[in-house]
């Protein structure tokens, strides 16, 4: 007799829906503003789901006071949206500078101190700027003498322009003389990856520097390298307090607990701050299965700040691709997270998982965690910020902890 393996069944009928409430789930009409409101923009995640998708589903599913879970945090989406509902959240992410960009949308702070600061260290660059364009060899500022920076590492030397480099190590170098250290890295971060000697059009993945005159399909003319990042210093700063003023006035006093750590070890027990309590529920987004080296996208932050590289511990990293074998290890790795965190859910606990599942690994996953299928949402991804037209697709798994 022939063995098969027995396939997990979902609810009869299959549910599938492309809307919730009425609302078209692939959010067409949303324009870009919005879908980047207040602090959910104030860094580029490549991979990051939109905030309108995770408002929807907290919203109808969940209600003020529900705690919430994202074992996959990312740079923060779900937390700050749960935190706009009342919703208290926690979140847990290897990444330590996915957890940089998280805690800096999380964090409370004095406005008008913020404020003072990235106005004051803005103006400090811009007179070392001004020093550097001109190739003056001496100048006075604050009785400091300005000069010349170094830096050893190889990717940022290759990747900026003198001029560029100059100025982004200048900032850094500030940064110690303020309170606020953690969004001045985040402007110097989104900073130094605009200023890189990349095309207009390919910010996300770019390939190799480019240090000659190019055809730009984004500007549809001859474009020039970027030369200088103090432009890019200039921008980020006013954005950055203006997106900041703008969460200030809507969030809540729902606490964010941020977690640097592995969901597949994380014991909530021995969190500092973790309070006791089981969630009510998840709302998450895994890695997809070969899709995205998530360090190796903010290579520049890593170089810059010195953040311990995690990528080693990364689910479905792009650099394994997508064999048999790295299908499998994918598998077991989700598994042994959700499994961790089922410790920590109460009963009858939703969850809802955002993936491109092209695979179909997630009805094994739910049945190997104890998770019964109600119901499936699809949904296409429009509005790409990567310059590619391949039609992509997500479903929405909402499971129910048995």
């Amino acid at each position: 007799m022939q063995n098969t393996k027995a396939v997990p069944q979902v609810k009869n009928p299959v549910v599938f829906e492309t809307s919730l409430n009425g609302v078209d789930l692939s959010f067409a009409n949303i324009r870009e503003y919005e879908r980047t409101k207040h602090v959910h923009r104030l860094h580029p995640y490549l991979g990051k789901f939109i905030p309108q998708l995770v408002e929807v589903f907290l919203k109808h599913y969940f209600k003020k006071g529900d705690f919430i879970l994202d074992p996959f945090m990312g740079s923060g989406t779900t937390l700050i949206e749960a935190n706009l509902l009342g919703m208290p959240s926690a979140g847990i992410e290897i990444s330590e500078f996915n957890c940089l960009i998280a805690e800096v949308k999380a964090r409370k702070y004095d406005i008008p101190l913020v404020e003072k600061e990235i106005k004051d260290i803005l103006f400090k660059t811009k007179e070392f700027s001004k020093w550097v364009s001109q190739g003056q060899k001496q100048a006075t500022f604050l009785n400091n003498s300005f000069k010349k920076y170094k830096s050893n590492s190889e990717y940022l030397n290759t990747w900026l322009s003198d001029r560029a480099l100059q100025e982004i190590l200048f900032y850094r170098e500030k940064i110690k003389n303020y309170k606020n250290q953690d969004i001045l890295k985040i402007i110097l971060s989104r900073a130094t990856r605009s200023a890189r000697l990349i095309p207009h059009y390919d910010l996300a993945r770019p390939k190799k520097p480019v240090r000659e005159k190019y055809y730009c399909i984004k500007h549809h003319r001859i474009c020039e390298p970027v030369n200088e990042a103090i432009k890019f210093i200039n921008r980020y700063s006013w954005d950055t307090i203006k997106r900041i003023k703008e969460f200030d006035k809507l969030r809540t006093d729902a606490t964010m607990k941020i977690i640097q750590g592995d969901s597949r070890e994380v014991d909530f027990n021995k969190v500092e701050g973790y309070k006791g309590g089981k969630f009510d529920g998840i709302f998450t987004s895994p890695p997809y299965v070969g899709l995205i080296d998530y360090h190796d996208q903010h290579r520049y932050a890593y170089e810059l700040f010195g953040f311990d590289d995690n990528g080693f511990k990364e689910i479905g990293p792009a650099s394994k691709g997508r064999s048999k074998e790295a299908k499998e290890r994918y598998k077991k790795d989700i598994i042994a997270v959700f499994q961790n965190m089922n410790r920590f859910l109460k009963p009858k606990a939703k969850i809802f998982v955002v993936v491109n599942d092209r695979d179909n690994l997630y009805p094994e996953i739910a049945d190997a965690c104890g998770y019964s299928i109600e119901k499936i949402y699809h949904r296409p991804v429009l509005m790409r910020t990567e310059r590619d037209n391949t039609r992509f697709s997500e479903s929405i798994y909402y499971f129910i902890k048995k």
